[in-house]
């Protein structure tokens, strides 16, 4: 399936510049999603993954589908403010100033290996700041999974010692 023919590019939002890569089309098309979530499956299911996690707020729906589908706890990393305590937090660099996700910290043991999902890779700023936080709870990183990757903003040069999976590029654009 070519998922560019699903996914809707938006010109010039949320700033002048910007080509957002609208993934409600995606998600409101049910071909489109069921070939998502089987195609994550088919390259982790065999992978001795033991949860996944999924950034606030595409990864969840990507993220909660897939540990549904291969019957895995799905963890949430969140923005700032959104979980009860306990949390641990992680600070990340943002194009303007800094941002922070957190995690509960019981949500992950030692002994669990995570795959962090989000539905986009552009910088790497978040995916970065998601496996630190992952890893500073205890758990071990599987992989990072995207179903767009914008290899044009160079996010996978800060995740380069994490197996990366994406379904879908724009180079260019």
């Amino acid at each position: 399936m070519d998922l560019t023919k699903v996914i809707r590019t938006v010109p010039n939002w949320p700033k002048p510049g910007i080509m957002f890569r609208d993934i409600t089309t995606l998600v409101a098309n049910p071909q489109a999603f069921h070939y998502c979530i089987t195609k994550l499956k088919q390259q982790y299911q065999n992978k001795s993954i033991t949860k996944i996690a999924g950034i606030e707020s595409r990864g969840f729906i990507f993220g909660a589908a897939l540990a549904f589908e291969m019957n895995l706890p799905f963890i949430l990393i969140r923005k700032k403010g959104k979980l009860p305590p306990p949390i641990i937090a992680q600070e990340y660099q943002l194009e303007y100033g800094t941002d922070k996700i957190e995690i509960q910290p019981d949500a992950i043991t030692k002994s669990d290996t995570i795959l962090i999902i989000d539905d986009l890779l552009a910088t790497g700023g978040t995916m970065a700041a998601a496996c630190h936080l992952v890893k500073k709870v205890g758990g071990t990183i599987a992989g990072c999974a995207f179903i767009i990757n914008l290899p044009d903003l160079h996010g996978t040069d800060k995740l380069k010692q994490y197996d990366l999976f994406w379904l879908v590029e724009f180079v260019g654009e």
